[in-house]
């Protein structure tokens, strides 16, 4: 029997707080290499806290995340980037005195060396920031500015890509364009974590969908496993 794959990310019992209050109680997911999993959840279930912790926003344990076999869990955000961890933040956080190029060249502090990811193979994933480069990044629309937060993390070439929140507040057509990227996104060898409000776009573009609730998992499993009653009753609760 061949042996089992370790997974290039996953959290083990993680618990986050804020201050005296808890957020996350004992998540577990896994990220296997070449994969996209997508996490679903109402607002306040703990998503955003799963991926800050993740990216070393917040400190936990070291073992409570690990990262190609390594724990991960009590290092500084700068440090887990250089790894190879790169998030994309709910909001995009744009440098406002800053063009749309100076945001992206911001993604390569601390890389390590030259990957894939370069201005120009950013350009040619998102072509309008090409005609753009000079102009403010936060004088953009708001899919062009949240193409410019996914290219500045693609310039520290992760083998990880954190998606918080990717599509909130976008038009339709917008979260088509940017979901059109993932296939040369994961060909340029990144595995994702997206956080993806929308259901039915995080069940058709998703290897694996976890559900959180009030700080807790409560589904997994891929698209064609899943039931729209069984995602009904973790995304909300069962029904009494």
């Amino acid at each position: 029997m061949a042996p089992l794959q370790t997974p290039l990310l996953k959290t083990n019992g993680l618990v986050a707080y804020y201050g005296d209050f808890q957020a996350l109680f004992g998540v577990d997911i896994e990220l296997d290499v070449d994969e996209t999993v997508a996490i679903i959840g109402a607002n306040g279930a703990g998503k955003t806290t799963l991926m800050r912790s993740i990216a070393g926003i917040l400190r936990n344990a070291a073992t409570s995340v690990s990262f190609d076999g390594r724990p991960i869990g009590a290092q500084p955000a700068d440090e887990i980037m250089t790894q190879g961890v790169a998030m994309v933040p709910e909001g995009r956080r744009l440098f406002p005195s800053l063009s749309v190029e100076e945001n992206l060249l911001i993604g390569t502090y601390g890389r390590k060396s030259r990957g894939y990811w370069t201005l120009d193979t950013v350009y040619d994933l998102f072509p309008i920031l090409r005609e753009r480069r000079n102009n403010p990044g936060t004088a953009l629309s708001g899919g062009q500015q949240q193409m410019v937060a996914i290219g500045r993390a693609l310039m520290s070439n992760p083998r990880v890509l954190l998606c918080d929140e990717i599509s909130l507040g976008l038009a339709p057509v917008v979260i088509k364009d940017i979901y059109k990227a993932v296939p040369a996104i994961k060909a340029a060898g990144a595995s994702l974590i997206v956080v993806e409000q929308d259901i039915a776009q995080a069940m058709a573009f998703a290897d694996r969908v976890y559900c959180m609730m009030e700080g807790r998992v409560t589904l997994s499993g891929t698209p064609d496993t899943l039931s729209r009653n069984d995602i009904h009753d973790a995304y909300f609760g069962a029904s009494q």
